[in-house]
């Protein structure tokens, strides 16, 4: 890139770090309006729309890769990011280029100076707008879109999708969508629309009876997939490349997407088996050998449900990992702690770097508490923890993904984008 780009490029970043500042904005008044001004480009795409606690971003990968692998071009919209900022919006996974980026923003300022003064749009509302832009653009034929939080309130909700998937639902956010699962549930399914096909995975009983009387309020045909179907949808299909049972969760779902949108697009056996073959989901159960042969795993596992899949992936391995974990103050890390600590002998305890990260002294703490036995250090960061590790057999990193993208930055296993990781932070506002 020459250096008036990287000018050009710095800038558009610098103006999205200063939508922060405005937080995140449940409501969808200013997401409709910003895409109206746009031209409304929601209208000419079709989507399917992914909500959840857990495994969103998984499923989308799933679908992306299997409707791509059957000839579609295909958007794809998640978030948090890793590293790079452009990871959020792809086309057949290739990440925005960082002149798009920059033409999107350029484009998108004039537009935020028709809303007053005083309204000012967030992040997330801008993003997604620039996203619906980019995908109608590029004449996507189907775009995997991913809910931000929640859904009902949640800017992505302003589509109109052929189908609405609801991974499942556990607490996770619940300042913000409620403290118990019925609510969290009623939010996630929020995105389900009249006449829609909806599909779930929810196994919580109280969570999908829910989702079953808001699909049925919406007329909407509900498909529940549950863990006896992955056996029989799976048939004759390979797992899919991403470690741990819940993966076979999602991809039964997935295909159970796929299976619900057949007469709108066609896709065929192999096409779905290639597909779900060359899925690739960094920061997921990702293991990492490096050449003096340790063995790294990253998870970015921020939620206790999150944390419970990670230890039923590692459950019987030998020998005992070695830990570093992570949190951010804002999700329910003493659980999670408590969880990990008996799963190792050895874990160091790191700040994520974030502004809203739990104190490495007080994970140390409540881990030690946990497992008396365990030998607990505190690190002043993670590469402090990774070179103390490093003739440590098998090590696991996770606790976040903001954390597991520090990592996949320090280990060169992803470009080094200085600062857009903090474009993941956010606060919510009223």
């Amino acid at each position: 890139m020459k250096n008036d780009e990287k000018l050009a490029y710095s800038a558009a970043i610098e103006f999205l770090y200063d939508l922060q500042v405005f937080g995140a904005n449940f409501g969808l008044e200013n997401t409709r309006k910003l895409a109206a001004l746009a031209g409304n480009p929601q209208e000419k795409l079709r989507f399917i729309h992914v909500a959840g606690t857990n495994g969103k971003g998984s499923t989308c990968a799933m679908l992306e890769s299997i409707y791509r692998a059957a000839g579609l071009r295909v958007g794809l919209f998640t978030s948090p990011h890793l590293v790079s900022f452009r990871e959020r919006i792809q086309v057949n996974r290739q990440l925005i280029p960082e002149g798009e980026l920059i033409r999107l923003v350029e484009e998108i300022q004039p537009l935020l100076k028709q809303f007053p003064a005083d309204n000012h749009l967030t992040l997330f509302e801008v993003v997604t707008v620039m996203a619906l832009k980019f995908f109608a653009e590029q004449k996507c034929d189907l775009v995997i879109w991913e809910t931000g939080l929640g859904g009902r309130l949640d800017a992505t909700n302003i589509v109109t999708p052929l189908a609405s998937v609801i991974t499942n639902i556990a607490l996770d956010h619940q300042q913000w969508l409620g403290d118990t699962l019925e609510k969290i549930a009623a939010e996630k399914a929020g995105i389900i629309k009249p006449g829609i096909p909806a599909v779930t995975a929810t196994s919580e009983p109280s969570a999908l009876a829910v989702i079953e009387n808001i699909a049925k309020e919406k007329n909407a045909p509900l498909t529940i997939v549950t863990a006896k179907d992955v056996e029989s949808r799976l048939a004759g299909t390979p797992a899919p490349p991403l470690p741990g049972e819940h993966q076979k969760l999602n991809a039964a779902l997935a295909l159970a997407t796929v299976e619900v949108l057949q007469k709108q697009i066609s896709v065929t056996d192999e096409k779905i088996r290639e597909g779900l073959a060359n899925v690739h989901w960094p920061g997921r159960l990702q293991l990492i050998q490096k050449p003096n042969g340790q063995k790294i795993l990253l998870d970015g596992a921020h939620n206790v449900a999150g944390v419970e899949a990670l230890r039923a992936s590692l459950a019987g391995g030998t020998p005992k990992p070695t830990f570093i974990a992570g949190f951010l103050g804002d999700k329910d890390w003493r659980p999670m702690c408590e969880i990990l600590a008996p799963l190792a002998v050895k874990i160091f305890t790191v700040p994520v770097a974030s502004g809203r990260t739990a104190d490495a002294s007080e994970l140390a703490k409540v881990i030690r508490s946990a497992n008396p036995a365990a030998e607990v250090i505190v690190c002043r960061n993670l590469a402090e923890a990774l070179d103390a590790s490093k003739d440590e057999a098998f090590v696991v990193v996770t606790g976040s993904l903001y954390l597991v993208g520090e990592a996949l930055e320090l280990l060169g296993l992803s470009p080094v984008h200085p600062g857009e990781r903090g474009l993941n932070e956010w606060s919510a506002t009223r």
